[in-house]
């Protein structure tokens, strides 16, 4: 059984976004595309509290219950089967859907009978990467959906460097169309 996780795709992490990844939006069509390939949809959210020491690091961001914090409006929120909330506490934390506070991921998609886990989302240096090495960390078969994710790049290059480290690690990457 194979489960798409959708990262972050919220409005504060694309265009006109507080924290905005350039072309963020633009994976929201490839996603749309292939959900129906899979056997469960999960999305992750950052839900973060008003005041929290994760902005001293990043600008306000994703605060719960704004607009910021919602999912983009190009994103299909009916395919999600079940979202999961991160960075909910006054640390910095949060980057990993697997960090999830309303939800025990792992043990959840073991429930499901899951065994391959599909990434994609925003943004591929930072929440996808963690969310990736966790998911194959946890023994998930784990595959990144290249044409799917953007990064952040806050150092030009971040974004490739972050997907040599995911395969290093033992996912696989491939393009939305070998699915």
């Amino acid at each position: 059984m194979k489960a798409l996780l959708i990262v972050d795709v919220q409005n504060d992490f694309c265009t006109g976004g507080a924290l905005a990844t350039r072309g963020g939006e633009e994976v929201a069509p490839v996603i749309n595309n292939i959900a129906d390939k899979f056997d469960l949809v999960v999305a992750s959210k950052d839900w973060h509290p008003e005041e929290t020491v994760h902005f001293e690091k990043w600008p306000v961001h994703c605060v719960a219950g704004t607009h910021g914090a919602e999912f983009h409006a190009e994103l299909n929120s009916k395919i999600i089967d079940q979202v999961v909330e991160k960075g909910t506490a006054n640390v910095d934390d949060g980057y990993s859907a697997f960090e999830a506070t309303n939800l025990d991921l792992v043990q959840f998609l073991k429930s499901k009978e899951i065994d391959t886990v599909y990434v994609c989302g925003i943004a591929t240096d930072y929440c996808v990467l963690s969310s990736a090495l966790d998911a194959q960390k946890h023994g998930f078969k784990t595959v990144v959906i290249k044409d799917a994710i953007r990064a952040v790049n806050l150092k030009e290059g971040d974004g490739d460097r972050a997907i040599e480290q995911m395969k290093e690690a033992g996912c696989e990457v491939v393009h939305s169309n070998q699915i």
